[in-house]
């Protein structure tokens, strides 16, 4: 005889047997059947948020930082709905998360149910508003079909594009009596390889190149193919820049680091660019943050790009996985590791400090890179502060460096770092600026009830400051709604959580301090540093529109030396 369990039950057994250990989400009528039955196995920790959009932004950051699918889940409603944004940075960002989100009881659709979004009776339907930001998107209309539709959910959150898959699941489904038996292995997807004509083609260019720039993006840190990368650069004697969202997936020490492409990247990228015959794309379809400033070297320059979708810019597109097309390409060329040609690597842009304020980003930066641990993940907000960190900060060589630049916006980093924290038990650094701590930097208190080993670095400056100087440059005026009255973040986050580690630091010198102190704690931190908004951030248009120039418009890989590195 066969036992009997309710559909929730068999769905938290098969999260567990997927290798899930958390769930992140918000309860509600509609999804406390699961929240039930994860409690009762007790195999996954269901991990309650402050806000849907960061229990989204939870999954992805575990995701990011572990490899592993990351799992939401919420009510229905206004709690489904705020998965969107959540859910279409993941999308864009090609990050697998899998979002389960209660509904209505199915018998109950299109007869005026609270919350009814089954698209009957004039309701509008949940498919139709998840479809746009995942992968796959499916009602559980009938509980004998959720085998089936949890693994093409998870197959094509894993495979392919990678993304979210969004199960709708009814109320009355969820409680459903199932007989108890657990689902069939899934086989490998087999890998997908790029068109022999393409890859002859990208090889015979490869090959006839003396000089290669590598752009790299997130994509090979989502596909852990950072090995196959470095792999690639030493067989091509490529200088290899990274995008915005991408500075882990190369060693930034290494001598063909040519620094971080497009408008909060450097200089140096634009001189490589010039002076390379073929530029590689590797995980990257080199989108506008990642080009800008790039355009005019672009110009009729070879592309080649190694990326399941096809590239923003003319070239010749390897669609393929990424891993086990770089080994395909790799394997095709010599082995023996061509001479780097000398270029000047990552040199930061001149500090442009239009304000007075008692201290300077690059002086802040410095102080995070000294105390910055070199296993720990680093998630990066928006705005003035996400500017200065991507040119300025070197990723840790052992951890994640997480910039969401596809849909995230302003927040996302408050509840990443926390996912990525709490999966991995790394020490995690939050890098925001103040108008993202006061979207979503109340999930503050989950790091706090979970001990999550996360220090928050707020850069306040009082403002929108991004947008202030957006308006000066751009619109000749700084418009008043983008700065704010002096808030004391320091002071009301102590108030709020007596035992939490708080820091208003003065300077560089005591931020670095209060950094060093929560690295030797095991729960979260929390600092802040004045900045004045005037500052002026290194973003190029920023730069080019006020009309500064950097020191020295040379180019500074104008030589004829090489250095040889095996």
């Amino acid at each position: 005889m066969t036992s009997r369990i309710r559909l929730v039950d068999q769905l938290a057994g098969e999260l567990a047997r997927e290798g899930v250990r958390d769930v992140f989400g918000v309860g509600g009528a509609n999804i406390e059947d699961l929240y039930d039955a994860l409690h009762r196995a007790g195999l996954i920790r269901a991990v309650v948020a402050k806000h849907e959009f960061s229990a989204a932004t939870m999954a992805d950051g575990q995701a990011r930082a572990t490899g592993r699918i990351g799992v939401v889940v919420a009510t229905s409603g206004g709690g489904a709905v705020n998965l969107v944004p959540g859910l279409a940075e993941a999308y864009a960002s090609r990050v697998p998360v899998l979002a389960l989100v209660g509904q209505p009881p199915a018998g109950a659709a299109g007869r005026g149910a609270f919350q009814d979004t089954s698209g009957l009776a004039g309701s509008f339907d949940a498919r139709e508003l998840f479809a746009p930001v995942s992968r796959f998107c499916a009602r559980v209309d009938a509980p004998d079909s959720l085998p089936d539709l949890l693994a093409r959910a998870l197959a094509a959150a894993r495979t392919g594009l990678r993304g979210p898959a969004v199960l709708l699941l009814p109320k009355d489904v969820q409680q459903a009596l199932v007989e108890a038996r657990p689902a069939p292995p899934r086989p490998a997807a087999p890998a997908v390889l790029p068109q022999q004509r393409a890859q002859d083609r990208a090889v015979a260019l490869l090959r006839g190149a003396r000089r290669v720039l590598v752009v790299a993006g997130e994509g090979v840190a989502a596909a852990g193919a950072k090995a196959e990368l470095a792999e690639l650069a030493r067989r091509l004697g490529a200088w290899v820049a990274v995008t915005p969202d991408a500075k882990d997936v190369f060693d930034n020490g290494d001598p063909r680091f040519a620094g971080v492409a497009g408008v909060m990247g450097h200089r140096n990228v634009a001189h490589c660019l010039r002076r390379a015959e073929v530029c590689l794309l590797v995980g990257t379809r080199l989108p506008d943050l990642a080009r800008g400033g790039l355009e005019r070297e672009l110009a009729g320059k070879p592309v080649v790009c190694i990326d399941p979708e096809p590239p923003f810019v003319p070239g010749i597109a390897l669609r393929g996985d990424l891993r086990p097309t770089l080994r395909a390409v790799a394997d095709r060329l010599d082995a023996a590791p061509r001479a780097v040609p000398r270029q000047a690597g990552p040199t930061p842009l001149p500090d442009l400090r239009d304000g007075r304020g008692p201290t300077s980003y690059p002086e802040a930066v410095a102080a995070v890179a000294a105390a910055l641990p070199p296993d720990a993940h680093v998630f990066v907000d928006a705005g003035n502060a996400g500017a200065a960190a991507i040119h300025l900060l070197p990723a840790p060589r052992e951890g994640r460096f997480v910039v969401a630049v596809g849909m995230g916006g302003m927040g996302y980093t408050f509840g990443a770092g926390i996912g990525a924290a709490l999966a991995t038990g790394r020490r995690t650094y939050v890098l925001a600026g103040d108008g993202a701590f006061f979207m979503h930097g109340m999930e503050v208190h989950t790091a706090v009830e979970y001990a999550a080993p996360v220090t928050f670095v707020v850069f306040n400056n009082n403002a929108h400051a991004m947008c202030a100087t957006r308006d000066e440059v751009f619109l000749g005026t700084r418009h008043p709604g983008n700065l704010f009255l002096r808030s004391d973040i320091a002071a009301g986050v102590a108030a709020m959580f007596p035992a939490l580690d708080v820091t208003g630091a003065a300077d560089g010198a005591q931020l670095r301090r209060a950094l060093l102190r929560s690295n030797a704690g095991r729960g979260p931190a929390f600092v802040t540093l004045d900045f004045d908004p005037a500052e002026t951030p290194p973003f190029l248009p920023f730069l080019e529109g006020a009309g500064h120039r950097a020191a020295g418009s040379a180019d500074p890989t104008d030589t004829k030396e090489t250095v040889h590195v095996a």
